[in-house]
């Protein structure tokens, strides 16, 4: 008998507030809201905690310093007060999480992805490794060691965020490591409609290509939000559509009606069986590949600012110590 499991996707806005734990909480309520509909693996929009920096698309950086601080003070820690808060409900839940956090590491700010597993452990924290146009004057840089894999309560799962997913190496490092459910974060309420008309193609297009499952969460602005953004009614267009919020399975099928706009849940069962229905006709990283002439070199040691290198113990050759940190 094939596994069956449900899944969900949340289209939602951000709380903006000054204690950065408005949205924390909002994600503790959909999840709790989702356990009632026997949700067992749910995924959130990119960065929505505290929530996605929109200000950096609309304003030159010059002048988005004191929103960029703000930022900051607003950030996640990891592990700290939102973690702990969304592991509990995950635990209460019985469900597995993946949650998008701008978390603060020292100085510098990274775009993370942060996956919960059903008992509410933190079994994946990953950061994305190029951060794309505006937002390369926001967060960090990711390294290679997070393009992993992890077994849950629901399955194999792997992340990417945004337009990681127009990089071919990352998705195929995922690939790789069989990932039966992929989960995909954009910011949403951006660009325009082109932009959920592209992350429409790039998420069936992935499914078909690992051969798995896409969950595949957007964010939401309300107009009022949108106004408050901007500041300025010839700066709000920008921050309009892109959304698609959408669950689509290993043959490319969308497996729920997308939600463009507002705020709610995308449902759907995955049967896992169509997982081998794909893979036994293509299969990327099986019999469908030819590594004797293409393959991947995927560095997977964190990136380090600094090793290193004690007094070796006594009766240990200094030759043979090992750079550790």
């Amino acid at each position: 008998m094939n596994r069956m499991i449900r899944a969900a996707a949340a289209q939602i806005a951000p709380v903006f507030d000054e204690t950065g734990l408005g949205t924390a909480g909002k994600i503790c309520r959909t999840i709790a809201d989702a356990a009632q509909q026997g949700v067992q693996i749910i995924v959130f929009p990119e960065t929505i905690v505290p929530y996605y920096p929109y200000f950096s698309f609309i304003r030159p950086a010059f002048r988005m310093g004191a929103e960029h601080l703000a930022l900051y003070d607003r950030a996640v820690v990891v592990p700290g007060p939102v973690t702990e808060m969304v592991g509990a409900a995950a635990r209460a839940a019985g469900m597995v999480v993946v949650l998008g956090v701008n978390e603060r590491d020292g100085g510098t700010l990274y775009n993370t992805q942060l996956v919960f597993d059903a008992t509410g452990d933190l079994i994946l924290k990953r950061r994305k490794i190029t951060p794309t146009y505006h937002e390369r004057m926001v967060w960090g840089q990711g390294d290679g060691a997070g393009l992993r894999v992890v077994d849950s309560a629901a399955g194999r799962i792997g992340a990417l965020a945004c337009w990681e997913h127009y990089n071919p190496l990352a998705r195929y490092a995922l690939m790789t490591q069989h990932e039966e459910i992929h989960c995909a974060q954009f910011p949403g309420s951006l660009v325009g409609q082109v932009f959920a008309d592209q992350m429409e193609v790039t998420i069936r297009h992935h499914a078909l290509e690992s051969g798995c499952f896409v969950i595949n969460a957007t964010g939401w602005l309300s107009d009022g939000q949108i106004a408050d953004i901007a500041g300025d009614p010839a700066l709000e267009g920008p921050l309009r559509g892109g959304c698609f919020t959408a669950i689509v399975s290993p043959e490319g099928k969308l497996l729920a009606e997308p939600r463009r706009e507002g705020e709610g849940l995308v449902i759907a069962d995955l049967d896992f069986g169509l997982i081998a229905k794909r893979k036994r006709m293509m299969d990327s990283v099986g019999h469908y590949a030819r590594p004797e002439l293409l393959s991947l070199l995927h560095d997977r040691r964190p990136a380090r600012t600094v090793h290193y290198r004690d007094d070796p113990p006594e009766g240990v050759e200094p030759d043979s110590l090992q750079d550790r940190t």
